[in-house]
């Protein structure tokens, strides 16, 4: 078992093993729970080699992509510097060090399998965890009268209208889309249209992708305001907000209370 006590040693290993392993390409996932081995997967078994670790990944791009976006977001997270961290000895690295840094290492993972799950689910289905996202959020009132507002406005380009409030008192025009490629500045000025149409002043717009930097300078300039949350933000704003996500541990660090033996 885990130090921790929460799952068996070897489901975690081949957990990250199965991760490691679709980042670099050799494995994917059809469907959940079902992994797959891919052309380049079975053309690297064909040369034989003795053993697949990382510094066998670290021939692929997309590999190499995946480990620099987990020491940055694990930077992010932890204002810990990555390479400096990662080449540090126990002997060097305060447990409390060691702590932050694993912890961000896992959550930086868990973003990326996150992200990787949301792009597979239906329409159907990416519309409801956006409302459960935005519900956990403040927004929308109950999730009931975030259901009848996404994706009922019918509106070119606008899916939802949304509660700012619990009481109404403003609303937020919302686009989710589940989108592969980079989305561009023609999109963002279409959903600003809209939002105009609509004489409207706030919009969110959600992909599953990334935005174009000519879009996020766009959306930057106009007096409209438009938010644009990217597939890591939505990640990891799921995380934050409880959202796909279940808790499997918890640790408090605790310290002696100095103040309650002043008076002995």
């Amino acid at each position: 078992m885990l130090p921790s006590g929460t799952a068996p040693l070897f489901d975690n290993r081949v957990g990250w093993a199965r991760t490691y392993l679709k980042q670099a390409g050799l494995l994917t996932s059809p469907k959940r729970g079902v992994f797959q081995i891919t052309e380049r997967g079975k053309a690297l078994l064909a040369k034989g080699p003795a053993q697949i670790n990382v510094a066998t990944l670290e021939q692929f791009d997309e590999f190499r992509a995946f480990r620099a976006r987990r020491r940055d977001t694990t930077a992010e997270n932890n204002a810990v510097v990555p390479r400096q961290a990662e080449q540090e000895s126990s002997a060097t690295q305060t447990p409390e060090d060691q702590l932050a840094f694993a912890y961000g290492r896992l959550r930086s993972e868990l973003e990326l399998d996150l992200l990787e799950q949301v792009k597979s689910v239906t329409p159907v289905f990416f519309e409801r965890l956006v409302i459960d996202l935005l519900v956990g959020m403040g927004y929308g009132g109950s999730r009931q009268d975030a259901g009848r507002a996404i994706g009922k406005s019918g509106d070119g380009g606008i899916d939802g209208i949304i509660k700012e409030d619990k009481l109404g008192l403003d609303v937020i025009y919302v686009q989710a889309k589940r989108w592969e490629g980079t989305v561009g500045r023609p999109e963002i000025q279409k959903f600003a249209g809209a939002l105009q149409g609509q004489r409207a002043s706030k919009g969110v717009f959600i992909t599953t992708s990334t935005y174009s930097r000519e879009a996020v300078e766009f959306a930057s300039l106009i007096n409209t305001k438009i938010i644009l949350i990217d597939g890591q933000q939505l990640a990891a704003m799921m995380i934050d907000h409880n959202v796909g996500v279940s808790t499997i541990g918890m640790y408090e660090l605790k310290k002696i209370d100095s103040d309650y033996f002043e008076g002995e």
